[in-house]
């Protein structure tokens, strides 16, 4: 029987120099490195028996290729009033609900290890604004791009940088010509 426990949400998210992160429905670069990581972090699990949570908003949903979707060994769940479930895919209504049903005595309770906020930006908000314990993936793409869709910003009192966490690359890359660097935050509870 599962006990109640309060998630740490980890958010995952690629934003460049004007806090963009995404253009018509689609992220505006391409990098490999960042994907690879991304998948990394959103499958990798200390219990073989177990899945992480991936959370998103409809038009996240959306965004991924048709191929692509559901993102394979992850449990996914879109944050949607219009959309019903379907076979691999569960549907909450807001946040909270997400999280209630990876929690306690919750539908997906015991198969679920991590939770990972993928996007997009309300549900970012959504997640920095909340009372839970927060984790932020951040890649920072040290570059200005063209974008529509940007990162609510988040309070730099509150979140912290993090410069020792394991398994997160260290040092700029570069791929197609854009720099890039892998951050990471967490919230500190004063």
């Amino acid at each position: 029987m599962s006990t109640k426990r309060s998630p740490k949400l980890n958010l995952v998210v690629a934003v460049c120099n004007n806090g963009g992160i995404g253009k018509d429905g689609q992220l505006p670069w391409r990098l490999k490195k960042d994907m690879e990581f991304f998948k990394k972090i959103t499958t990798q699990t200390k219990d073989n028996g177990k899945q992480n949570a991936v959370v998103m908003g409809r038009k996240t949903w959306l965004s991924i290729p048709e191929k692509f979707r559901p993102l394979a060994n992850r449990i996914n769940i879109i944050l949607s009033t219009t959309i019903d479930p379907f076979d691999g895919v569960y549907v909450a209504k807001s946040l909270d609900e997400a999280i209630t049903m990876v929690t306690g005595n919750g539908v997906l309770a015991d198969k679920v290890e991590g939770v990972h906020i993928i996007g997009g930006s309300s549900v970012y908000k959504a997640a920095l604004e909340s009372d839970f314990a927060c984790r932020i993936y951040l890649t920072r793409v040290l570059a200005e791009f063209d974008c529509d869709t940007f990162l609510p910003e988040f309070n730099q009192n509150v979140f912290k940088k993090i410069d020792n966490c394991e398994d997160v690359p260290k040092g700029k890359m570069n791929d197609k010509n854009i720099d890039f660097v892998f951050e990471v935050y967490d919230k500190m509870f004063l």
